[in-house]
């Protein structure tokens, strides 16, 4: 490899690791330094006066070939920037081992948040269906759907739960809501628990019903009014629906720990996941604005 191809590596190198106050930060007193206000700035390197504030101020993370054009324009060698752990934009914090300065790997992460949203929607509608079939086989004794029948509905379930909580985890890490990824890692947790039961109960006995519904509500009601009180934690980033949504996760819950009102519980879960569903896609949403932002600048 010659030297020149080296040396541009290791620029780009410098520029994605560098913290994006620390690059603002830095062409700020680069153009001091040089005497230069940023009107004039704007003149030698054929960039809008509003990016170059933007950027100086650390609300942009910009792209490699802008921030090298500016610097070119102030005579600055790229080498010398020091580097320093990596971290752009807190909506775009990596995910997954991502990095979301790719537009590419940006639209990756909207699908897998579309993803989840929409199986959200598939697990609304089955579960009337699951509600229903679950009444007659614990309460009137009556398997109304073939055992293969039974099963497949309770795996496409659980698929579906485990892509929309899913949505959570990535939420919660985008929004560096700590709470939120764990309480959903474990309501998956619990999830393929209580769901591996029913299908295995077909074939190894039932333990008591009225047990195993305890069971359901009280582990269910803990785990979920600490997730409802870590939706209520996103209202910064999120508004009102973050607000709302969290409230009807603490009513629903609550209800659910008493194990008596565990019903009034299910009956206020279905306004909630409509909620869930319509928060998922506003934080699709917003990451899709901020990347069209980060693109245009």
């Amino acid at each position: 490899m010659n030297t020149s191809s080296s040396d541009h590596q290791n620029q780009t190198k410098n520029l994605s690791i560098m913290k994006q106050p620390e690059l603002g930060l830095k062409i700020s007193e680069l153009r001091k330094s040089k005497g230069f206000t940023q009107e004039e700035l704007v003149e030698k390197c054929n960039i809008s006066v509003r990016t170059i504030q933007r950027i100086e101020a650390g609300e942009v993370t910009p792209r490699s070939y802008t921030v090298k054009t500016i610097l070119s324009a102030l005579d600055y060698d790229l080498n010398q920037i020091q580097t320093s752990n990596s971290r752009v934009t807190k909506e775009f914090k990596k995910i997954f081992l991502l990095d979301v300065d790719d537009s590419k790997e940006a639209g990756f992460l909207n699908r897998q948040l579309s993803i989840a949203w929409i199986s959200g929607i598939i697990y609304f509608f089955l579960g009337f269906a699951e509600v229903a079939i679950d009444y007659l086989r614990y309460q009137q004794e009556e398997m109304v759907v073939h055992n293969a029948v039974y099963i497949l509905l309770k795996l496409l379930i659980l698929a579906s739960i485990i892509l929309f909580i899913r949505g959570f985890v990535l939420t919660g890490k985008i929004l560096k809501n700590y709470l939120l990824r764990i309480t959903a890692f474990i309501l998956i947790f619990i999830g393929c628990l209580f769901y591996i039961y029913d299908i295995a109960s077909l074939y190894v006995g039932e333990l008591d019903f009225e047990f195993v519904l305890g069971a359901q509500a009280i582990t269910y009601g803990v785990i979920g009014i600490l997730f409802g009180i870590s939706i209520l934690r996103l209202q910064n980033a999120l508004g009102t629906l973050a607000t709302v949504t969290g409230v009807f996760e603490l009513i629903s819950y609550g209800f659910m720990i008493t194990i008596v009102l565990s019903l009034l519980g299910l009956f206020f879960l279905t306004p909630t996941i409509i909620m869930e569903v319509i928060l998922l896609y506003k934080v699709s949403e917003m990451l899709k604005a901020k990347q069209k932002e980060i693109d245009l600048e």
